[in-house]
């Protein structure tokens, strides 16, 4: 095995300018995939941080059919003592879980005493919300961003509304709800700070206290709306989802149906369907380094049969078994596709060093993105290994078919 590689990399040196620039067009394919995937990872990875660290948490459990009307935040849908103590039965015990927070939902009219406007609200614990989503607080960019998030009677506003009618921390304001059974309750709030605007859904949600929010909408008992769950893994959500949705749908009514539905961010927000067009873009990237690759040694294999036919009719002629002469073949495209692809691994972990040093960045919207691409192990071994593979498989057919070839008639080739 060794001598026929040496042999064929004697072979290969002898025809150095096609080799190098197959080696170069297979480097190239390497780096632009892992180079692809590397930026195209970081900013999903950066995105999917902003929004479930920020804001929805990994997962989410509410009444069953509230998600279906999410957008009117209806008070009917909400989860009784009973319910949250078997929730909280299943949560608690489980050691994937970091933390989970416990949220009221409600719609409100905003005032600032000269003008109103529509607000959607989330009455939170600060303590349990601070741990579930640990970069809302990044978002404050007015008042102190330390302490707690929010206290009784205070209120974090979107920034969105802070600016159109014109309200500054500190301020005095009015939220005015009206609760299940139509009653209007309205209570003055202090302006904690204001929320940076995010991407997708929640970016214009303020924050108020729970207790807060049960005392607007007048409830009797200590009722939520949503259950916002953060996981110490999010590459653990499908295990964790799949193990609760079992665990939560022995919660039943009197009717013994489920009470509750379980939704991971995925569900939640549209950004999903901007990773499904990431992942699938990766797909057609790599699908083209395969095509590359091979097309490229495939190339090189034909010639280098077609060039060499009457040297393989002398070594067919000398007794060299054909499989013997279809392995030096074979061991060309092997070292071709190794060689080039480990040269592209290389030069793509040069380029992802310097991308740490000079960051991209860039605007998504409202918000200023910075990636910092990086390259597991794991992908780097799949496109090497995926390279060498296809360059393999690309050099059968040409070995095979010189290592069929008749003697006589190679040895009369002109």
């Amino acid at each position: 095995m060794i001598e026929l590689l040496r042999l064929s990399a004697r072979n290969l040196m002898r025809y150095r300018r096609r080799t190098l620039l197959t080696a170069i067009l297979i480097a190239v394919g390497v780096v632009a995939l892992l180079l692809f995937i590397a930026v195209a990872g970081s900013f999903k990875q950066v995105m999917v941080g902003s929004i479930t660290d920020s804001m929805l948490g990994h997962l989410q459990i509410h009444h069953k059919g509230y998600t279906a009307s999410l957008d009117n935040l209806p008070l009917s849908l909400d989860l009784k003592p009973t319910a949250i103590t078997k929730v909280e039965a299943i949560l608690k015990p489980d050691s994937a879980i970091a933390s989970y927070s416990e949220r009221v939902k409600l719609g409100a009219m905003f005032s600032n005493f000269n003008e109103s406007s529509s607000i959607r609200l989330n009455g939170i614990d600060p303590v349990a919300e601070d741990a579930t989503v640990p970069t809302l607080r990044q978002r404050i960019s007015g008042g102190d961003p330390s302490g707690k998030l929010v206290e009784p009677g205070q209120i974090l506003i979107p920034a969105l509304l802070a600016k159109g009618m014109k309200v500054n921390v500190g301020d005095t304001v009015v939220l005015v709800a009206t609760n299940a059974s139509g009653s209007v309750n309205g209570q003055n709030f202090i302006v904690r700070g204001v929320l940076d605007a995010v991407t997708g859904p929640g970016g214009r949600d303020g924050y108020i206290h729970i207790n807060d929010a049960r005392e607007l909408l007048r409830l009797e008992q200590p009722d939520i709306m949503e259950i916002a769950i953060r996981l110490h893994d999010i590459d653990m959500l499908t295990e964790v989802s799949e193990r609760l949705t079992v665990q939560l749908e022995k919660i039943r009514n009197k009717d013994d149906k489920p009470v509750t539905e379980l939704h991971s961010w995925k569900e939640l927000s549209p950004f999903a369907n901007i990773v499904r067009m990431i992942d699938m873009m990766t797909l057609f990237i790599r699908i083209m380094l395969v095509t590359i690759v091979m097309v490229s040694v495939l190339n090189v294999m034909l010639m280098a049969v077609y060039e060499r036919i009457r040297e393989i009719g002398t070594l067919a002629a000398i007794g060299t078994q054909p499989n013997i002469i279809m392995g030096m073949f074979i061991g060309e495209g092997l070292l071709l596709g190794l060689v080039g692809a480990a040269a592209g691994v290389l030069l793509s972990l040069a380029l992802l060093a310097a991308l740490q040093i000079t960051p991209v960045e860039f605007s998504f919207g409202r918000e200023m993105i910075t990636l910092h691409p990086e390259l597991s192990l794991a992908e780097i071994g799949w496109v090497l290994l995926a390279a060498v593979l296809v360059s393999v498989l690309a050099s059968l057919q040409p070995a095979w078919r010189a290592s069929r070839m008749d003697p006589i008639k190679a040895l009369h080739h002109v």
